[in-house]
């Protein structure tokens, strides 16, 4: 099993806390790479996710959710792999909480939650080809 990157999720409060977070970690040398808004309208008021990444180790990303709009938690990370239907059937197996059944979402990723034994929530995903 292949991991490509974990990325730490951070559940912030408002779309104004997500401005002033991504001000922090930008002094921190990290670019926004990527924010979610609804229906995928960069118009519609309000994006729900924001994820920043160094420029030049673009794995090094940290994510920041206002709310979690395809789940029922805001994962506390996540973490991609190269084969997401392979890690589901596992966990599965393995009697581990599943938190959010597999599915594709709008947006190119394949992806499950999982509760980990501490009691964190994972967001597992693969990018679709």
């Amino acid at each position: 099993m292949t991991i490509r990157r974990i990325v730490p999720n951070i559940h912030v409060g408002s779309e104004e806390a997500m401005t002033t977070s991504r001000d922090f970690y930008g002094l921190l040398g990290f670019e926004e790479a990527m924010t979610l808004f609804s229906g995928g309208d960069p118009q519609a008021p309000g994006p729900w996710v924001m994820t920043m990444a160094s420029p030049a180790n673009p794995t090094a990303q940290i994510s920041f959710f206002t709310e979690e709009r395809t789940g029922p938690v805001v994962p506390d990370l996540s973490v991609e792999v190269e084969d997401v239907d392979a890690v589901y059937a596992r966990v599965v197996a393995s009697g581990a909480e599943v938190v959010r059944e597999l599915r594709d979402e709008e947006w190119g990723v394949r992806r499950f939650f999982v509760r980990d034994p501490g009691g964190q929530v994972v967001n597992v995903l693969s990018h679709r080809a």
